[in-house]
């Protein structure tokens, strides 16, 4: 048939109603719903205003339906006892120190001053935030020392000549 498209979805092929040519998903009620929500997820990700009213609105249901968790709790005991079983998972983790949290560097951590290359570290424990997991290697103290430019760093001696990562 002319003008099939595979479903961003489920992967199968339909044709897409005229009225909608970029249309990129099949009428199947799971694959709208997954589109719905890549839209919703995007959405949240990118409008600040679209999240803040999704928050507002979900405050404003919270309060209005204060014991909700607390019945949904008690009427689905195999979800809480499951969540509990990978809580204890995590709390061991972070135990054992697989887990980066934003204040994971401490007091008693004593990097010097100098330039370093982050290099990412093999393992992917649990990482909170924004966190990174890296080896630290110092490069050099003094860059000036070096004779780089003026005892600044320029871009391309970060970066690489084309100043993409490399």
């Amino acid at each position: 048939m002319c003008g099939e498209r595979r479903c961003l979805s489920c992967g199968e092929r339909f044709s897409p109603r005229p009225q909608n040519r970029n249309q990129q998903y099949c009428s199947e009620k799971a694959c709208q719903r997954q589109r719905r929500r890549r839209w919703q997820s995007e959405k949240q990700r990118t409008d600040a205003d679209y999240r803040d009213n999704q928050r507002r609105a979900w405050r404003a249901w919270a309060a209005k339906h204060g014991g909700y968790w607390c019945e949904w709790r008690e009427k689905h005991p195999e979800y809480c006892e499951r969540n509990r079983r990978q809580q204890r998972l995590r709390n061991q983790r972070w135990r054992a120190g697989l887990i980066a949290k934003m204040d994971a560097s401490g007091a008693e951590l004593s990097v010097p001053s100098g330039v370093y290359r982050l290099v990412p570290a093999a393992g992917g424990g649990i990482a909170k935030m924004d966190v990174w997991t890296v080896r630290i290697a110092v490069i050099a103290r003094s860059y000036a020392d070096r004779g780089g430019a003026g005892g600044g760093l320029q871009k391309e001696d970060v970066m690489g000549r084309g100043g993409a990562g490399g």
